[in-house]
């Protein structure tokens, strides 16, 4: 019998002699799961076994390819003296997976449509539901207006499932992870091409991809991922400059893309060793651990920068992107404390404008009113809620809601209105603390009585308890009746009446710009929240940041691959 030796690594590293006319690929499993688990004996390494490992030969996965009648020896899938295979563990529980499918469908049909909704709402003007703004930034922390409200959209929806797949990869949640990614290619790719190649975004989300495609193991994407990288590594060139130039300067000299440019390296070796194309894997590998050796941090520097206060996470990262040197560190870590504290500030001052834009409602076509022409008529001696109401009535248009002011009638008609409408808050407040004091098992009738008297919720509640306590101290001195029972407040929680009123007046009023109605459009609260939670841990170098541990042992394993 004639024997070839196969040089073996991953799961299991070793010389494995093999009869290549023989021996079939379930048999070379057998043989493998046998190495790799000595207290399995060969007869309880069945073919149902053999399924927990995948072998991997000149980039193709070896299938057991049994049609019933014949089964494929080695020699007859290439397999020859000296060869090279890979061997990778893979989950054996596909039941799981199956049943969880449907769901998984169902999430990512809800995320879409969320980030759908959301995206909508915030490049079109409407104003915002909730207490903040969805708004595109360069990495400098600037607002940025980048292509029509489509492309604004397109953006934002790419950006958000982005965020939501980096956020997947930290939980190591992979193949969930390349489902949202596809997403984000997809939104991305509605964008015009243009707009998309100002910025990282998209190289960056195909660095992801096959990031994931790496961390799953999946060798048959992993084979054809040479054009996404490629086409990510364009892409950064393009909007960072040659050699980052555009990139230093945009971020005063520093060096954020180091770790980005680390793992594009290792995997574009990675992609090149199951290629068969091992010198450019030697040469991208080589590059790749120059990049990691660079990237260490000296115990000294860290130490120096922690001794000032500052935390390992943010020294760390403060020291990889400027080369090591201490003071320059420092500066960085001065100027992001600097730009958070702004962003926090402009935050603030957003929801603050947010909360003004809601008092005064929403344009027939549902948008904010703009605060800035709002600021333009104030100066000109209008006063602030008269000036708001005609831009809301005129779409934002400044001359047309200047004409309105300046016409006796129509400043008239809107003064009647604002009138009507600060009396109908009142009423509608007035109700509600009726309804809530009720709920708590006051008569009504007293409960109205104490709201008409004295205006305020809070006066009304002790007017209404100091009455049930006189009333309890005259029931202490009154005779006593048989089968007294207590009291049952009328209409107790009861909202009936009510809810019809409050219901046509939300109608009403949303034709006249309140929010009434357009607060309560259907929308997944849930699946937003998720969404700009993502969004707002994130900052301006998320992307370059990496802990690099899994790189490091990709690096030395692929080494040691293209070395044996």
């Amino acid at each position: 019998m004639s024997t070839a030796k196969l040089k073996i690594a991953g799961a299991w590293s070793g010389i494995l002699e093999a009869d290549l006319n023989e021996w079939t690929i379930p048999f070379l499993k057998q043989q493998i799961l046998t190495k790799i688990d000595n207290n399995c004996s060969s007869s309880s390494s069945n073919n149902n076994n053999n399924g927990s490992i995948n072998l991997i030969c000149a980039g193709k996965v070896l299938k057991d390819d049994d049609d019933g009648t014949h089964q494929k020896k080695l020699v007859e899938f290439g397999v020859k003296n000296n060869s090279k295979i890979l061997v990778t563990r893979v989950s054996p529980d596909h039941g799981k997976e199956l049943v969880a499918e449907e769901e998984k469908t169902n999430r990512l049909q809800r995320l879409k449509a969320a980030a759908t909704s959301l995206a909508t709402r915030h490049a079109d003007g409407s104003l915002p539901l909730e207490d903040f703004n969805l708004e595109l930034e360069n990495q400098s922390g600037e607002k940025v207006q980048l292509g029509s409200e489509n492309d604004q959209r397109a953006l934002m929806m790419g950006l958000m499932f982005h965020g939501k797949a980096k956020q997947l990869v930290k939980k190591k949640m992979y193949e969930d992870a390349v489902e949202v990614l596809a997403m984000g290619e997809e939104s991305f790719s509605l964008c015009d091409s243009k707009v998309v190649e100002l910025i990282d975004n998209v190289p960056i989300l195909q660095i992801d991809m096959v990031w994931c495609y790496f961390m799953l193991k999946d060798i048959s994407k992993l084979s054809v991922a040479g054009k996404r990288l490629e086409d990510a590594r364009k892409g950064i060139e393009r909007s960072h400059g040659k050699e980052s130039t555009r990139l230093r300067l945009l971020h005063g000299n520093s060096h954020p893309e180091l770790a980005l440019h680390l793992r594009l390296e290792l995997l574009e070796a990675i992609v090149a060793y199951h290629s068969g194309n091992i010198e450019k894997a030697k040469i991208s590998l080589n590059s790749a651990r120059s990049r990691y050796l660079q990237l260490q941090v000296p115990d000294e520097a860290l130490s120096m920068l922690m001794g000032m206060g500052y935390g390992q996470k943010a020294a760390k990262r403060a020291l990889r992107m400027n080369r090591q040197d201490v003071e320059r560190a420092v500066n960085f870590l001065i100027e992001e404390k600097a730009k958070k504290q702004q962003k926090l500030e402009d935050d603030i001052r957003r929801r603050n404008e947010i909360m003004e834009q809601k008092k005064f409602g929403v344009t027939p076509l549902k948008k904010a009113v703009d605060l800035q022409k709002l600021k333009e008529l104030v100066s000109y001696g209008f006063e602030k809620e008269l000036a708001a109401e005609s831009l809301r009535r005129n779409e934002n248009e400044t001359q047309r809601a200047l004409d309105d002011l300046t016409n006796p009638e129509t400043n008239s008609d809107i003064q009647l209105f604002i009138e009507s409408k600060k009396k109908k808050r009142l009423r509608q407040a007035a109700d509600a603390t009726i309804e809530r004091l009720t709920s708590l098992g006051f008569p009504r009738d007293s409960v109205v009585a104490a709201v008409r008297a004295y205006g305020t919720e809070e006066l009304a509640l002790n007017h209404l308890l100091e009455q049930n306590q006189t009333n309890a101290n005259q029931e202490l001195t009154a005779p006593v009746a048989d089968n007294v029972t207590a009291p049952v407040a009328d209409n107790v929680g009861s909202s009936s009446g009510v809810g019809e009123g409050s219901s046509s007046a939300a109608n009403e009023t949303t034709q006249n710009g309140d929010l009434s109605g357009f607060e309560e459009m259907q929308r997944d609260v849930e699946m937003e929240d998720e969404l700009t939670e993502d969004l707002q841990s994130e900052d301006a170098f998320s992307d370059y940041d990496m802990e690099l541990t899994r790189e490091s042992e990709a690096i030395d394993e692929y080494l040691a691959l293209v070395s044996v």
